[in-house]
C-alpha cells in the first residue's frame, strides 16, 4: 500500500469541535458550495458514509471504519476504481486550536503509482484547504 500525506494545516477551533463536526458526515453540508462542481458531483451522504463522482475518475462511496474520539477518523472505500483507505488526524494545539492531516493509502502498482501520484497529492492538498477553513 503507497501512504500518502497532505500538508498539516492549523485550525483555529477546539480539537473536539472539529472531531464532532468531522465524525458525522451528515454535517457534509457545510462543504456544499465549497467543493469544484466540476470536479465533484451526485454527493450525498448519511452518518457514516459518502458517495461521489470525480469527474474522469468515476464514482467513489466510503465508509467511517473507525472513530478514535477527537483523534482521528478512518475510512474504507466501498467502491472506487482504485481501493484505498483515509484517516483524518487531529492534533491539539491548545484549547481553541489544533492541527489536521489526512493521510491516505492506495493499493496501487508501480505503473499506476507514477500516473496517480500528482493529482493524488494536489486532491489531498485542496482538501485539507477545505476543511482547514470551514467554520466548525
Amino acid at each position: 500500500m503507497t501512504q500518502y500525506e497532505s500538508p498539516v494545516k492549523h485550525i483555529p477551533y477546539a480539537q473536539q469541535r472539529v472531531y464532532n463536526k468531522l465524525s458525522d458526515l451528515n454535517n457534509l453540508e457545510s462543504l456544499k458550495g465549497r467543493v469544484p462542481e466540476n470536479k465533484v458531483d451526485n454527493l450525498s451522504y448519511d452518518a457514516d458514509h459518502v458517495s461521489f463522482n470525480v469527474t474522469g475518475i468515476g464514482n467513489i462511496r466510503l465508509k467511517v471504519l473507525e472513530r478514535a474520539p477527537f483523534k482521528c477518523i478512518k475510512f474504507e472505500s466501498v467502491e472506487s476504481p482504485i481501493p484505498f483507505n483515509a484517516w483524518i488526524q487531529l492534533i491539539e494545539v491548545s484549547e481553541e486550536e489544533c492541527k489536521i492531516r489526512i493521510t491516505l493509502g492506495l493499493e496501487v502498482n508501480m505503473f499506476m503509482k507514477s500516473i496517480v501520484s500528482k493529482p493524488v497529492k494536489e486532491g489531498l492538498e485542496k482538501i485539507v484547504d477545505i476543511l482547514s477553513m470551514i467554520q466548525y
